[in-house]
């Protein structure tokens, strides 16, 4: 046997175990990590097949079972990415036509140690956004921040930390009953308003930038789960229409997310329309989403797209909603199973049971 083919054969193996991985029911980082280059995974399968296929003679038992596992990688791999494809339907409808009121929603992490901090200010402002949400922003970012919009955004929620977990949301609408709130740990805030819109109908908001699972702060994923699920259940038990946005340190494909989804009812406007890769900003080959605005059904997509750089290693996210409760029924999510809400209460719990 050559050493190419020993190679190629190793690599699928590797293929094969991270295809794996997130189903593995382990909260640890060292399993948890491999949710996010999912893409990246797929095309090197996809390439050790095609290579292993055309280089070789698949006569014997070994290769053809070896050729046959990797092609059900590929399907299953494929299976989560063609969601977020234009081949797939959209969860979020187009806007309407006839839609009377708009919400437009700028999201993005600053990267706190940015200075070139004039970078996002201009983008911000180009794009013009009924709603900014900041995050990783400390005491030095809020100040310019503040000086730059206080005329245009008179309604703000601001929780400065030098922790990398700072954040900061701007309205040019009218906040009722903001707060700041501490869901897991006491070191990372999240913000909880309610916004109205010029129509007079109250949306509540949810912005949330959970800790990811790292060797360095969290070597589990047990917190930012937890967090997602706590605000799935505050969705749950919203009588308003909900939009939840932020940097979830997680990717839109992973078993926490899907789960966030049912439970919460929100939508993602992303599938159907692309995958907008958020993170990292300074890598073209290692990107995935990151940084999401999910909402209920009371909303549709008028546009959607990933802002300019700004000097951090994420880029900003703009989504564009229409509000048009009248027709939220042609794409409500179908309530969640018990199951899913009991797996959703043990995430909750064992936030209070890691050390």
């Amino acid at each position: 046997m050559s050493n190419f083919k020993i190679f190629l054969r190793a690599f699928g193996i590797l293929a094969i175990i991270l295809t794996i991985f997130p189903y593995i029911p382990v909260n640890s980082w060292v399993v948890r990590i491999f949710d996010f280059p999912h893409l990246q995974l797929t095309v090197l399968t996809t390439l050790a097949f095609l290579i292993y296929f055309f280089r070789f003679d698949i006569k014997n038992r070994v290769d053809q079972i070896f050729v046959l596992v990797l092609v059900g990688c590929i399907i299953v791999q494929l299976q989560k990415i063609y969601t977020y494809t234009a081949f797939a339907k959209y969860e979020i409808y187009m806007a309407s036509e006839n839609a009377e009121q708009n919400l437009t929603i700028y999201a993005a992490n600053v990267l706190q140690e940015n200075e070139n901090k004039s970078l996002l200010i201009e983008d911000a402002k180009r794009n013009d956004a009924d709603i900014l949400l900041f995050t990783e922003t400390n005491k030095n970012w809020i100040a310019k921040l503040s000086k730059n919009f206080k005329n245009s955004y008179k309604f703000r929620v601001e929780a400065p930390l030098e922790n990398t977990y700072g954040m900061s949301l701007y309205s040019k609408y009218e906040l009722y009953e903001p707060s700041i709130k501490y869901l897991v740990e006491d070191t990372i805030p999240s913000i909880h308003t309610k916004l109205i819109l010029p129509s007079k109908d109250t949306v509540q908001l949810f912005a949330i930038h959970p800790a990811p699972p790292t060797p360095q702060h969290n070597p589990t994923s047990v917190d930012r789960d937890a967090e997602m699920m706590k605000v799935a259940m505050l969705t749950r038990d919203s009588q308003y229409p909900v939009v939840v946005m932020g940097d979830f340190n997680d990717v839109a494909w992973s078993e926490t997310t899907e789960l966030f989804q049912k439970v919460s009812g929100l939508l993602d406007s992303r599938k159907g329309r692309g995958l907008y890769n958020t993170y990292n900003a300074d890598s073209y080959i290692m990107r995935w989403p990151l940084d999401h605005v999910f909402s209920s059904a009371e909303f549709r997509v008028a546009d959607i797209k990933i802002g300019s750089d700004i000097g951090s290693d994420h880029f900003p996210f703009y989504t564009e909603f229409s509000f048009e409760p009248n027709l939220a029924s042609d794409q409500k999510l179908p309530e969640p199973s018990t199951e899913e809400i009991e797996t959703a209460k043990k995430q909750m719990k064992m936030e209070n049971e890691n050390p």
